[in-house]
């Protein structure tokens, strides 16, 4: 053996802490990760092991998917605001453990999203009033894509549809690929809305919904837009009115 004597450990490095990072990246989505993109020195485990203990939102690993799912091939692509609707609902509870059902509903053509409307259940009812008070403000969709739930093919929605001239395409059982759009939205939803906020009670759940609703629409870039925020495509044709039946 030659006299040459190998270090027993490798000196720590310093510590990275929050006050570290720019403010800017601390407010903002985080995308990756690394000396790179922070500006700061450091790989990219220890920043990813940082956010994860600040309780910072950390990007998804989705994996890739070898084979693409089948969708429906009698839709059309909506060409126009209001063309297509999609809506489905989300489940969640409050910080008490009470649970809480989501109405989600977005535009398959600009992406925006009209309500997120949290309630403690929901009937066909429920789901009337909520969208008569968003078409009022937005106008009628010609079509709605909705699953086979309970409360869509409910008598209640179905006259309403019925009266406004608004078609409802119903999903094949056990098909979610047929109404990828809101199970897309859905996705983000929960990732950066339901998953990084308590809810106190339900004003407090329908007031943080509300506020990441608008981020979504008027801030945060769509990637099947160009990179736009919804709202940009929101006046590209006029709303459609109520048909009487």
């Amino acid at each position: 053996m030659s006299g040459r004597r190998w270090p027993t450990h490798r000196p720590s490095p310093r510590p990275i802490r929050a006050r570290d990072l720019p403010v800017e990246i601390t407010h903002q989505r985080v995308e990756q990760f690394g000396q790179r993109d922070m500006g700061i020195a450091g790989n990219p485990k220890r920043i990813y092991r940082l956010y994860k203990g600040m309780g910072m939102q950390l990007r998804n690993k989705v994996p890739r998917r070898r084979v693409k799912a089948k969708v429906r091939e009698d839709r059309r692509l909506a060409t126009h605001n209001n063309d297509t609707w999609a809506m489905d609902f989300v489940h969640d509870q409050l910080a008490t453990g009470r649970k809480i059902r989501i109405l989600t509903v977005i535009d398959t053509f600009s992406r925006l999203s009209p309500a997120t409307d949290p309630r403690f259940s929901y009937r066909g009812e429920d789901v009337v009033q909520t969208l008569e008070r968003i078409c009022g403000q937005m106008g009628y969709p010609r079509s709605i894509r909705v699953d086979q739930g309970t409360e869509f093919v409910s008598r209640d929605l179905d006259l309403w549809a019925y009266q406004k001239g608004v078609v409802l395409d119903f999903s094949r059982p056990g098909k979610p690929t047929d109404n990828s759009f809101i199970e897309s939205f859905n996705g983000k939803f929960r990732t950066e809305c339901l998953n990084t906020h308590w809810f106190m009670s339900l004003d407090d759940a329908r007031t943080k919904m509300e506020a990441w609703r608008q981020d979504y629409n008027e801030v945060r870039p769509h990637s099947a837009i160009g990179n736009k925020p919804p709202i940009s495509l929101l006046n590209s044709s006029p709303a459609r009115m109520p048909v009487e039946p």
